[in-house]
């Protein structure tokens, strides 16, 4: 199974940590611009958002330099070397995730840390998340993990609601 990034939104709270960790990550140096997740702020509050992955990524059809591929692991990859920065990929996302570097003048976008995932490690977002709002596995897992969550939440309110009934 295909293990991709979730996020909660009801628990992420717009901390921007996922934005630091990438860019140090990545480029060593803590700038948003060239982080491969963006927090974006809505009237509603402020969420990541990063590559989904498409199984049938737009991104990587329209690519003239064959520059975006997916991997084994069914991520989608960039050889920024082959890149041109002509954009193509962000206009043709769905999402508009693809994001123009200014310095490179080539595309960035995210790669799930390939460098973590050969070393059996999860991308740095997932492990740096203060609240857990980005979760990384298949859809399965990620599920069955909410679901849990979800009866333990249950759980512990019911035994609160309990507790003060009695007076405790």
């Amino acid at each position: 199974m295909v293990k991709k990034l979730f996020i909660d939104f009801y628990k992420c709270v717009g901390c921007c940590v996922c934005e630091i960790v990438c860019s140090l990550t990545h480029e060593g140096v803590v700038s948003p611009v060239l982080s491969r997740i963006r927090v974006v702020s809505y009237e509603w509050g402020r969420v990541p958002t990063t590559c989904l992955h498409c199984g049938r990524a737009p991104c990587v059809e329209v690519c003239p330099t064959k520059a975006l591929y997916v991997d084994e692991d069914g991520a989608v990859m960039l050889v920024e070397e082959a890149c041109v920065g002509c954009m193509v990929c962000a206009l043709a996302c769905p999402f508009g995730v693809p994001q123009f570097n200014p310095l490179s003048n080539t595309m960035l976008k995210c790669d799930l840390c390939a460098d973590r995932r050969q070393r059996g490690e999860e991308p740095a977002c997932v492990k740096y998340c203060p609240t857990n709002a980005i979760v990384f596995g298949d859809i399965d897992e990620v599920m069955e993990h909410a679901r849990v969550e979800r009866f333990a939440g249950r759980f512990v309110r019911a035994l609160r609601r309990e507790a003060r009934v009695a007076g405790v």
